[in-house]
């Protein structure tokens, strides 16, 4: 053990939940580096709540391998950040402990799920994080923010100790104030790991390269239509027109499913959900059932009490759509949408070698201005697609509206990670002379 690092943030933000006052370190690519980790992943000794009340006072008795990986490289894990519960949110207003605050402007959220490490990482109190990504949770916080979030490609980091949301969508990724920095925690937590048979022997090591002369970037016209604001559209534009001086060139793609993604996406994601969730019983962890009652009653009233909202809502919305009779008309149907929008991806990606476009729709809005749920899940309509295709896809600040940050996404093929990482890298470079 090389030391301890003494961290006593200034948490105006809310952006822990767990703070560790002596957090160990040792040796490595990261020796001393204070990371931040999303409060959905287990860590031994440490609370992992994921941001619900059902799992307060929860010790994991192990390390998700991301952990095991970054105490092997020496990295000092501070705490566990704030969370929309169970990751269902874009604004980590449902989180249990309280909503975080946007550091850019305290009365804004800083989006979600991985709010708290996007505030953290942009407040200055640790230069990198571990958010993770079901629909957008580290894209989008990254862009309200105004850092850097990737969601690698589905199956090159390892999701074991990951408190599941929807295991077919969800990965864990890197957040930092950097894209180099970024890079870095990758090149750490992507190692392969035969405890999560989903995931390929693909890993990250990878010195982030500005030479994007002749990438061919895919500009497609379904990124910048109905419902994104016109004024972060022309923002992203100018930031691939930066790419296109550095020697890019742009092609017009399509991804004409991108119609039914966000569908396909709430049905499959809530049908997950209600799966995964099922096992909070208060039996072997959370707090107990009155065992005066039968086991349904206790059962019931357990989970109403200590569930949130918006995840009692996502529950029932997927128990629905895996109920007999309806399984075929919602999930089957969903499933097809997503293979066809896996597809479009793929055509597109023979004419292109990068995506790029919006991260989110809009700036990030006012702490309890959204109140209606579609509105909410609106929000997540530019970064579901990249998640129902499982590629990689990065966002990176690229100037702002009314003072507030706008992010540039930039998708790739499947385990071209790298590639995207360049390119991110090179736009950043450039804007930073």
């Amino acid at each position: 053990m090389a030391g301890s690092l003494n961290f006593l943030p200034d948490d105006r933000y809310n952006a822990f939940i767990t703070t560790c006052r002596e957090a160990p370190f040792g040796d490595g690519a990261l020796a001393g580096v204070a990371v931040a980790v999303k409060d959905n992943i287990s860590t031994a000794g440490i609370q992992t709540t994921c941001g619900s009340r059902i799992l307060e006072g929860y010790i994991p008795p192990y390390d998700a391998h991301v952990v095991e990986l970054l105490r092997r490289e020496g990295a000092a894990i501070v705490g566990k950040t704030n969370m929309d519960e169970f990751g269902m949110g874009s604004t980590t207003e449902t989180s249990a402990f309280g909503p975080t605050r946007n550091p850019v402007d305290t009365e804004r959220v800083p989006g979600g799920s991985s709010g708290g490490s996007a505030a953290a990482v942009a407040a200055g109190l640790v230069p990198m994080a571990l958010g993770t990504d079901t629909g957008g949770s580290t894209r989008c916080p990254a862009a309200f923010c105004g850092i850097v979030g990737l969601k690698p490609t589905y199956g090159r980091v390892s999701r074991y100790g990951l408190v599941a949301y929807a295991n077919s969508l969800e990965q864990i990724g890197p957040m930092a104030r950097t894209v180099e920095d970024a890079s870095r925690l990758m090149s750490v937590i992507a190692k392969y790991d035969p405890r999560d048979s989903t995931m390929l022997d693909r890993p990250y090591d990878h010195q982030p390269s500005a030479d994007i002369a002749g990438l061919r970037i895919g500009i497609p016209e379904e990124y910048f239509g109905e419902g994104v604001d016109p004024r972060v559209a022309e923002t992203v534009r100018d930031a691939i027109g930066v790419l296109d001086n550095l020697g890019a060139d742009t092609v017009p793609v399509s991804i004409p499913g991108m119609q039914y993604a966000l569908a396909a996406y709430y049905v499959i994601c809530t049908g997950e959900a209600s799966s995964n969730l099922a096992r909070f019983d208060g039996v072997r962890y959370g707090p107990a059932v009155d065992t005066r009652k039968t086991w349904h009653e206790a059962y019931q009233e357990l989970r109403q009490a200590n569930f949130g909202t918006e995840v009692r809502r996502r529950v029932m919305l997927g128990t629905f759509a895996l109920s007999a009779g309806y399984a075929g008309r919602y999930y089957a149907k969903a499933q097809v949408a997503r293979r066809n929008i896996r597809q479009d991806f793929e055509r597109a990606l023979r004419d292109a070698d990068v995506i790029a476009g919006p991260t989110m729709p809009t700036v990030a809005f006012r702490l309890g201005e959204k109140t209606d749920p579609l509105s909410l899940y609106l929000a997540d309509i530019l970064t579901a697609p990249a998640n129902l295709a499982g590629i990689p896809a990065i966002s990176v600040p690229c100037g702002r509206v009314d003072g507030l940050p706008v992010g540039l996404q930039l998708m790739g093929r499947q385990f071209e990670d790298e590639r995207v990482v360049d390119a991110a890298f090179a736009y950043e470079q450039e804007v930073r002379r």
